[in-house]
């Protein structure tokens, strides 16, 4: 495969990309695990919606 500098760029793009959204995944599960349950009611059998 001929490598030049357009290649490069657009297999460092899709790197930086990928370990972008691998990065806010983490982040999000962390948060997550901190916060736990936080703000959420329990709500009956319905949802919270009129019979």
């Amino acid at each position: 495969m001929y490598m030049d500098a357009v290649v490069i760029a657009g297999i460092v793009t899709v790197l930086l990309m990928v370990g972008f959204f691998v990065g806010v995944g983490v982040f999000v599960m962390k948060d997550q695990k901190q916060h736990g349950h936080q703000g959420k009611k329990h709500q009956g059998k319905h949802g919270g919606k009129p019979v």
